[in-house]
């Protein structure tokens, strides 16, 4: 067996789980890096990550440091004397520091790797209706996602699935596969697998404002997705009227009907439906601009469309 020694880094409550099974297990953790302190609120109090919550209670090392190409920060990760580090939903990490250990650094990654490469591969699986998506563990190498393959771990993704509940079973599944590989490393009972490029790949790039709108000349079923995987965060959005609106939350009504796209169909009392192309989407919980989120019933008490 290799007596490990290792340094995690990870910031998010998705990078909690992972490190909690690592102190449940005995292993030695020389540190913990994670993010810097920030202000948080209308009062701009410092607000600690999750990851550091959890490092304290637990009584580890930390660090926080706010550029890793920083030679004092390098030269004390050094010191550290760490044979393996790993990487659960951190910043992109710099060779110098990825390549410092003497086993090396994985990462994991909430998606079969090669599909899903990038920074939201939860919310595209969902919004791309993918009914399989899982998790993998990796060495780090040059390319962002690309290095060799450790293990793999599938899941389903249900047709009712959002991100967020998607989220919380790959962060419970994801701590268990790192426990799996990090004891196959102690084990030195491990086979590495190249990523296959000769497939065609799908991507999970960062989301902005502009890829989270609804056009309303899609499949109402596209809609629908794009609905459930922007939920709960940052929420898809749409224009009515020439108003903006979020929409949290929906369901087809007819994945077939043809008819004037964008046609907004309601009672004004209890459904506000949308005719896509193809296909009839009912808007069930949505947020005016400025408002608090409502169900459609709720929201036709006091507006109107």
């Amino acid at each position: 067996m290799k007596k490990l020694r290792i340094v995690y880094m990870g910031t998010p409550d998705f990078a909690v789980p992972s490190l909690k099974i690592l102190v449940e297990n005995n292993y030695d953790i020389a540190a913990v890096i994670t993010a810097p302190d920030k202000p948080k609120g209308r009062g701009q109090k410092l607000s600690q990550s999750p990851v550091k919550e959890y490092a304290e209670s637990a009584g580890l090392k930390i660090m926080q440091p706010t550029n890793l190409k920083d030679s004092d920060f390098q030269s004390e990760l050094a010191s550290l004397q760490a044979n393996l580090q790993i990487v659960v939903a951190f910043r992109m990490l710099p060779e110098a520091v990825w390549n410092m250990p003497e086993i090396g650094t994985f990462n994991l990654h909430a998606s079969l790797l090669p599909q899903y490469r990038g920074a939201a591969p939860i919310h595209w699986a969902v919004m791309n209706g993918e009914a399989e998506t899982g998790l993998t563990t990796f060495f780090l190498k040059h390319e962002i996602d690309t290095g060799s393959i450790i293990l793999q771990e599938k899941e389903t993704i249900t047709k009712t699935d959002t991100t967020g509940e998607l989220y919380g079973r790959l962060m419970e599944k994801g701590a268990q596969l790192v426990l799996k590989t990090v004891k196959a490393i102690e084990n030195e009972d491990y086979k590495l697998t190249a990523q296959d490029e000769n497939q065609t790949l799908k991507h999970a790039p960062k989301l902005f404002k502009e890829n989270t709108e609804l056009e309303w000349n899609e499949p109402a079923e596209k809609l629908y997705n794009y609905i459930r995987g922007l939920n709960p965060f940052p929420t898809a959005w749409a224009i009515l009227n020439d108003k903006k609106y979020k929409i949290h939350q929906s369901s087809i009504v007819d994945p077939n009907t043809e008819g004037e796209i964008g046609k907004i169909i309601t009672d004004h009392k209890s459904y506000l439906h949308v005719q896509c192309n193809p296909g009839i989407l009912a808007l069930e919980v949505i947020q005016p601009e400025g408002k608090k989120r409502m169900a459609v019933a709720d929201f036709f008490r006091g507006n109107d469309i």
